[in-house]
């Protein structure tokens, strides 16, 4: 078994100095999270759908009034880096190139989750929290559903709703901005042709 004190814990820091030295190479998927190096999924065909279908969606509802990052890494904190499959960030007038957006910028994340369920709900939920991101979502590829945390307390967020396909949601920073879940997921429609 395993301590957490027995662990040795990489900073942000140390995990940019790992690629610089070419111990991890730049396009090796891994993130940082609470100062562990997880090894990221690979991205299936149901995912990658997925995560066109929510651009389309955010796209139009948000316009101009968010930056979308897809796939790319927030800083939130000294241990951890992680690259959640959509940031809804703030507008940056140099677009992030002198930093990663930090959870003051950050509107929400979402994650698809395809293989990955256990660890977005069980690793990122609570790392997400404690960085007072205040909303996140998580794509059940498999269940066709999302989960939705919110009300960030000391503890963590203080609920958990699952969405099914058939309903709606609006995000907290956008109330005017009803999503229908089942635009994220791949229509029902069982005609056959022939």
């Amino acid at each position: 078994m395993v301590i957490a004190s027995d662990l040795r814990l990489f900073t942000v820091q140390d995990y940019h100095q790992l690629v610089a030295t070419g111990i991890l190479k730049p396009d090796e998927r891994v993130e940082l999270l609470g100062g562990q190096l997880f090894q990221m999924a690979l991205k299936g065909t149901a995912h990658s759908a997925a995560m066109t279908r929510i651009e389309r969606v955010l796209t139009q509802c948000l316009g101009a009034r968010a930056l979308l990052r897809w796939q790319d890494p927030v800083q939130l904190d000294d241990f951890s880096e992680p690259e959640p499959d959509v940031a809804v960030v703030s507008q940056d007038a140099n677009d992030y190139e002198d930093h990663h957006p930090t959870p003051a910028e950050i509107f929400w994340l979402i994650e698809v989750a395809d293989t990955t369920l256990m660890r977005d709900r069980e690793i990122k939920a609570p790392l997400y929290s404690r960085s007072q991101i205040p909303e996140y979502w998580l794509v059940n590829i498999p269940g066709r559903c999302l989960h939705v945390f919110r009300e960030l307390g000391p503890a963590g967020y203080g609920r958990e709703w699952i969405l099914t396909e058939k309903e709606t949601i609006a995000p907290l920073a956008f109330p005017d901005c009803l999503i229908a879940i089942g635009a994220f997921f791949r229509s029902r429609d069982t005609t056959q042709v022939g």
